[in-house]
């Protein structure tokens, strides 16, 4: 007699992933069948501390506060979950992951956090300036086939129709993530494009920028094509940055950066911000452009910054006033923000976001003055003009930029010190594992890992 069949079919689950983007960048997280995700929502899943003393190299810094001891949760925001069911692959499993906040096992935020950090910021901006922050990243990248393709001419048709079938499934995931996309754009380097999105409230805009990254990365992985957010991919090949565009507003949603009067049309309090951020450039380099490679970047002429100064719609200005147009009868002031240039995608932006933040908040209440403002490319005047009006060069190299950091001052004070102390040692480490390689190396290594 034969025996009863009692096989069950098997069929892939789907999973989704409590994520969190770390000190360095990167997102990391954990998985569990989707249909469970009541079981996580309140206490989260388990993490553990030293994961956020790995480099790039995909090691724990060894001098790290936190060795093998220490259990922390990730616990999910709802509200920053992201859901691709379809996608160019249709064999592809859907894409299902959602922002998290990391915290002790008791619930207390946990201290070397980056998007608890920004919650914080955003909160003392909230009750004690009375002002909320609207943001949006914008990111450029470096998109190339497997097999090797033709030049192309910068900004063309021909550059944006070779990756039209991308472009369209790109924008349509992103829309369908939330990001609310703007434009994808050819840019001047070769196999090199941008994406913007619209500016968002708070912590919105950085989890918007994690989004745009991890989304561009699996369109480019179902579509058999190699996307590198990397400030430099190749020795020779044009740089890619990030630009975090800013503006303030007050509790009731009136603008408070603008002022018509003004030679730059900076407010008294925009200009005290701006001179925050200015003062404390040169520190905030250690966290906005956190690897070797970054300073191949930050550099004259290459359309980032070199020097810290307030340039009006200066490319080379590490901060711009950005244009406003009236042909769309949009309010000026409504219209008006400046744009952070000294910054790529090895930062993380929770932790870039939230340094400028506290800069530009000890400029309002130190009351600093806004001098180093400029109309031409810094780095044509000669150092007595620069003196003059108070711009200073930026660091060349990551180890210089982490030494203005801890000469910081109020800004290291106000950063976590367990999150900082984190910080220093990876970076330590990671400046040891890369000080062999060639700059074709370096520029090799990054691309591979961002």
């Amino acid at each position: 007699m034969s025996r009863p069949d009692t096989t069950t079919p098997v069929a892939p689950l789907p999973l989704t992933t409590l994520v969190c983007t770390d000190l360095i960048g990167v997102t990391r997280g954990r998985s569990f069948p989707s249909d469970e995700l009541s079981h996580y929502v309140s206490a989260g899943c388990g993490w553990v501390p030293a994961n956020s003393a790995l480099t790039p190299q995909d090691s724990i810094a060894a001098s790290n506060p936190w060795g093998a001891y220490g259990d922390l949760r990730l616990v999910p925001d709802l509200s920053s979950r992201v859901t691709l069911d379809n996608g160019p692959d249709p064999q592809a499993p859907a894409l299902d992951y959602i922002h998290c906040d990391i915290r002790e096992t008791d619930g207390r935020p946990w201290s070397a956090c980056p998007r608890t950090l920004l919650h914080d910021e955003l909160e003392r901006y909230r009750a004690e300036l009375g002002l909320q922050v609207f943001a949006a990243f914008e990111h450029e990248l470096t998109l190339t086939a497997t097999t090797v393709q033709p030049d192309r001419l910068a900004f063309s048709l021909q550059a944006q129709r070779r990756q039209a079938g991308f472009a369209g499934w790109l924008l349509g995931a992103l829309r369908a993530g939330g990001v609310e996309p703007e434009m994808f754009l050819p840019e001047y380097g070769q196999h090199q494009y941008e994406i913007t999105c619209r500016p968002s409230l708070g912590v919105a805009a950085a989890d918007r920028a994690v989004n745009v990254r991890e989304i561009t990365r699996e369109i480019a992985r179902q579509m058999g094509l190699n996307a590198s957010f990397a400030p430099k991919t190749a020795e020779n090949a044009v740089c890619n940055g990030v630009h975090l565009h800013l503006s303030l507003q007050d509790l009731e949603g009136a603008p408070v950066l603008h002022d018509s009067d003004d030679a730059n049309g900076l407010s008294s309090l925009g200009q005290h911000w701006a001179a925050g951020v200015l003062h404390y450039l040169p520190a905030l380099c250690a966290l906005s452009a956190p690897t070797p490679v970054s300073y191949e970047r930050l550099q004259p002429h290459h359309w980032s910054a070199s020097y810290a100064c307030l340039g009006h719609r200066n490319r080379e200005a590490a901060l711009r006033v950005c244009p406003t147009v009236s042909l769309s009868g949009k309010p000026i002031a409504a219209q008006y923000n400046l744009e952070f240039r000294a910054m790529d995608a090895t930062a993380s932006p929770h932790l870039a976001m939230a340094a400028l933040l506290i800069a530009g908040r000890l400029g309002i209440e130190q009351r600093m003055t806004l001098n180093a403002v400029t109309r031409e490319v810094p780095d044509e005047l000669d150092e007595a003009q620069r003196q003059a009006r108070g711009i200073i060069a930026l660091p060349t190299t990551l180890a210089q930029a982490l030494d203005c950091l801890r000469q910081s001052g109020a800004l290291l004070e106000a950063l976590p010190g367990p999150l900082v102390n984190t910080y220093f040692a990876l970076k330590a480490q990671e400046l040891a594992l890369t000080e062999a390689l060639s700059p074709a190396e370096r520029c090799e290594h990054y691309a591979r890992i961002y």
